[in-house]
């Protein structure tokens, strides 16, 4: 009973008066699926008759779902209904315009956290005419981007207004192509008549021209209005006279509806009460017969701009996207700001301003919203993914992209086909680029563009729905451009978006052989057919010659044959996926998430002049074979599927079969680390464990030294090496910048490797305390550890050290060159003496002093396992190294080596030795007295070596370095 006071009077005495009884709300204790996370109730009757009321009546105005998840939601409703039945209608329609305007799409929310209010840019707006868009679309039929003189340029809320002399523009004409930005507009004009900061309106009524053409039976004006907004029923016959007499119609895609405005086709009307044809209504509002006092704002693409006669606009207002700089960067701040950590945030976003500045590609790009929408998810996507987000993958990116933009819509509204405009994009666009991947260009001319849209075989309806795509749609992939010739010519704007379509238009299958093609017709054909041709003639067959019996056979084995050449169709696209992966021309290249952030930040990244250069000159199109792996994915093949994209399973499945053989012998062999690099994002993009688990078990070892690691690649590594458990016996990361928290994340992988290389990687203290935890975890397999060139301080050893003498795993540990001095080594001794298992132990260049060195090996001597330990290139005297060097493991227990060319096993070391003299070449002071005890090394081994080819060789390398030497001190005087 305590709903029933929430309840409006006439509701509540009803309900009074009908219950009979009460009966006592108690758990459902029977088996079954709980709802929305629910325990399910049984009800008394006078709920049951609480839901049928509230179903019939209130929940339609509440805008909540038809059943009752929980008596307490029952009690919300309630209260909602007593309210909203005694809320003035006007402030109910603002208060829901407000929340569906506010909506944001799933597609909005992958990446970072902001609302409307703090990331809104408004597009600039300008005066424009019929004329000026015909201009707009002269060039190749693509729509170009023409920057408005400042004197056109107007603000939204002067829209219908008379810039000369202040009098009501009635009839408003918006329009752009596709990403333009209408919607936003829209968007912002009735946000701001919801928040009253545009008082000029009584009442603004949006609706869809998409939903209108999809009406087929007579309506009228006021029916129309209250079948959608259904709370202003009791308005709605003032709506456009009296108190609610200046109001706001927005039309939105009047390229969705066909307009007549001949008197035969379209008769008049006055009576907002006189049900007419949807599109009737929208040609008497224009003509301005239906409410002669009503503002409409149509928006529009420019091919359906003529469909209304001039003598019914009032004013043109064309849509120019993000004209100039500073509205770009804008809008790329408020939109990334507080994604990751201030720092990195704002060094982001000063490479991007200063690329911007540059006048780049990209500031010629970024004039188009849906654009600057795609590279902020896309450095959202690079540099702010982490572990704890749910997956997300660069063709999901595109997909949505593709969905934001073109969801739901079909090719042209009036015809029959109801060709998907994604399928048609695919198979026309998606053709045009895979042909320029194939050829290694981006830039198209208008023979390609026939060629491509195969102009000489349509009809004159078909020829019409191109044109029309051609001037709304093309221009949001393509821009044109004079470079290379003096020719007009085309290119993708954003390079990524070529390699997309083409791989989309080969997963879909569109790329087909002509027999295919005649394959597939005949076979659907006869697929249908079959069973009743089948059926007849086997009744007549005794009948029949035997040529006609050959014929039935024929029909039957059909599907059979062109199922062989579908799958050969399949395995040729696995072939082309492989082999756009590992081609030649592009085996040293960066990897190719570096040179998509290199393409977007600029040149100032590492590299990036060169990854840019690759991207635009010589054409690689890496990402191509990435992109027709993710789309197979299912997540991509669900959005696909509701964009009228279908990728069948077994497709999938055939796919994947061809693919395992072409990867399984490649994987094999050793690849360069950024190739390496980028089949573990293929691996990563195409989202099948299974699959990924079966590749991951043939790397037996994981060279990724100087790729730039960020949080997402080493995502993307641990997603694949997870899914199999498989031990691995190396792995290089020197030289990759990690940091803790990418530690943190690879540590399920590091665990299993034999030989760890994390050389060279700037460690500080937090990156030390992930090194300590992967060496104390119990599964740790590590054998050998190269910790090389990362500076130990103090607080580090406080970590490092417990962890060294707990570890039970490793045996060979080297800690060449990390600034440990004598403090360092005393700290580090007691930890060295307790491990139990360590045989090889590494110290070099450390500026350890003789003292501190024998303290130390007088500790090892007695150590139980340690054979070996290496302290070359430290501040011991001649005579210290030969009383070291007298040490051998049979008689003292340990092997010192104190000379670089010692032993027979220090060759891997040159290299770091040398790659550190490289790395301090900047700081002369410091690679001089790094020389200097070089030269001492070498004339010491030199002295020890009875051997003349090694002494003729050490002191050729002797000489290199005094020459070198003499070389800095000179400079320095």
């Amino acid at each position: 009973m305590q709903c029933l006071k929430y309840l409006p009077t006439g509701v509540k005495s009803t309900l009074i008066k009908r219950q009979t009884s009460s009966t006592a709300v108690r758990p459902f204790t029977g088996a079954g699926p709980t709802l929305l996370g629910f325990q399910c109730w049984q009800r008394p009757s006078s709920m049951r008759l609480i839901v049928a009321m509230i179903r019939s009546t209130s929940l339609a105005r509440l805008g909540r779902p038809g059943f009752l998840q929980h008596p307490q939601c029952l009690v919300q409703q309630c209260k909602a209904l007593s309210t909203s039945s005694t809320q003035d209608p006007i402030e109910q329609h603002r208060k829901r315009l407000r929340a569906w305007f506010s909506h944001m799409p799933n597609e909005e929310k992958q990446f970072g956290s902001f609302s409307m209010e703090n990331w809104h840019v408004d597009p600039v707006i300008a005066e424009s005419s019929p004329e000026e868009n015909r201009e707009l679309t002269a060039g190749l039929g693509v729509y170009s981007h023409i920057e408005p003189k400042k004197s056109q340029i107007i603000t939204i809320d002067n829209v219908f207004t008379s810039v000369s002399d202040g009098s009501p523009m009635r009839n408003v004409v918006l329009y752009g192509m596709v990403g333009m930005g209408k919607g936003t507009v829209v968007q912002e004009l009735v946000l701001d008549w919801c928040d009253g900061r545009l008082n000029q309106f009584d009442i603004i009524l949006p609706f869809s021209c998409e939903d209108l053409s999809s009406q087929n039976q007579p309506t009228s004006l006021n029916k129309l209005i209250s079948r959608k907004y259904s709370h202003l029923k009791p308005i709605v016959p003032q709506i456009g006279l009296g108190k609610q007499g200046n109001a706001l119609f927005v039309f939105a895609g009047l390229e969705q509806v066909k307009l007549d405005f001949r008197l035969s086709k379209t008769e008049l009307c006055s009576d907002p009460s006189e049900p007419l044809p949807p599109n009737s209504l929208l040609v008497n509002l224009l003509r301005k017969y239906l409410l002669p006092d009503a503002n409409i704002l149509v928006t529009t693409r420019p091919s359906a701009l003529d469909s209304i006669p001039t003598k019914y606009v009032d004013r043109y207002v064309r849509i120019c996207g993000f004209t100039d700089v500073e509205q770009q960067y804008l809008y790329f701040r408020n939109r990334l700001d507080g994604s990751g950590d201030d720092q990195t945030n704002e060094d982001l976003m000063k490479m991007l301003y200063r690329n911007l500045q540059r006048q780049s590609q990209l500031t010629a790009d970024c004039f188009l919203p849906s654009y600057c929408w795609l590279i902020c998810a896309t450095l959202h996507f690079l540099h702010f993914t982490t572990a704890n987000m749910p997956i997300h993958t660069l063709t999901g990116l595109y997909t949505s992209f593709l969905r934001l933009n073109f969801g739901g819509q079909i090719l042209d509204g009036s015809s029959q086909q109801n060709i998907s405009i994604v399928r048609f994009i695919a198979k026309t666009v998606g053709k045009l680029a895979y042909e320029g991947i194939v050829k290694k260009t981006a830039f198209f001319s208008e023979e390609d563009l026939q060629s491509c849209f195969g102009l000489d075989t349509k009809t004159e309806e078909e020829l019409n729905q191109l044109t029309a795509f051609q001037i709304d749609t093309l221009g949001f992939f393509m821009s044109p451009t004079a470079q290379h010739s003096s020719d007009p010519l085309l290119r993708f704007t954003i390079p990524a978006m070529q390699e997309y379509l083409a791989a989309l238009y080969v997963v879909l299958g569109e790329k087909k052989s002509v027999l295919e093609q005649v394959g597939t017709a005949v076979s659907d054909t006869i697929g249908k057919a079959s069973e009743d041709v089948t059926a007849i003639l086997t009744i007549v067959s005794r009948l029949l010659p035997f040529r006609i019996l050959a014929f039935v056979k024929l029909i039957n084995i059909f599907p059979r044959i062109f199922r062989k050449i579908s799958g050969k169709s399949k395995k040729g696209i696995a072939n082309t996926m492989v082999f756009e992966m590992f081609k030649q021309d592009d085996e040293f290249n960066n990897d190719v998430l570096e040179q998509i952030n290199a393409s977007i930040l600029g040149d100032e990244m590492e590299g990036g002049s060169a990854a840019m250069g690759l991207r635009l000159d010589t054409q690689c199109f890496e990402l191509f074979p990435t992109f027709m792996a993710g789309l197979l994915a299912q997540k991509n093949r669900l959005l696909l599927k509701q964009l009228g994209c279908t990728i069948k399973n077994i497709t999938v499945r055939d796919i994947a079969n061809n693919l395992k053989k072409h990867l399984s012998s490649i994987v094999k062999k050793q690849l360069p680390p950024s190739e390496l690099m980028d089949l573990l994002f293929f691996l990563y993009e195409l989202q099948n464990d299974a699959f990924a688990g079966e590749i991951s078990k043939s790397f037996k070892s994981l060279n990724l030294s100087q790729v730039k690691m960020t949080s997402l690649k080493c995502i993307v590594i641990a997603s694949v090496m997870n899914t199999s458990s498989h031990p691995i016996e190396e792995m290089n990361f020197s030289l990759c910048n990690l940091t803790a928290d990418w530690l943190k994340i690879l540590q399920p992988v590091l665990l299993r490797c034999k030989d760890l290389n994390l050389q060279f990687n700037s460690f500080g203290l937090g990156a030390w305390q992930e090194i300590s935890n992967l060496l104390l975890d119990p599964n740790c397999a590590v054998k050998n550890l190269w910790l090389c060139d990362n500076a130990l301080s103090e607080a580090a050893l406080h970590h490092i050290g417990p962890a060294i003498a707990h570890n039970r795993s490793i045996s060979q540990l080297s800690l060449l060159n990390t600034s440990l001095g004598d403090d360092g080594v005393r700290m580090l001794t007691p930890y060295i003496r307790d491990n139990t298992h360590l045989k090889d132990l590494n110290l070099a260049s450390n500026l350890i002093t003789e003292d501190a060195a024998m303290v130390l090996v007088e500790m090892v001597k007695k150590h139980p396992t340690l054979e070996k330990v290496h302290l070359y290139l430290n501040e011991i005297s001649e005579d210290g190294r030969e009383k070291l060097q007298g040490l051998s493991r049979e008689q003292d227990g340990v092997m010192v080596l104190v000379s670089i060319t010692d032993g027979s096993n220090l060759s891997a070391y040159w290299t770091l030795i040398l790659k550190n003299t490289a790395r301090n070449a900047a700081n002369r002071e410091s690679v001089a007295d790094y020389l200097a005890l070089f030269q001492s090394e070498l004339i010491f081994s030199r002295r020890q070596t009875w051997n003349l080819w090694k002494k003729l060789k050490l002191l050729q390398v002797q000489n290199q370095v005094g020459r070198l030497l003499k070389q800095i001190q000179l400079e320095k005087q």
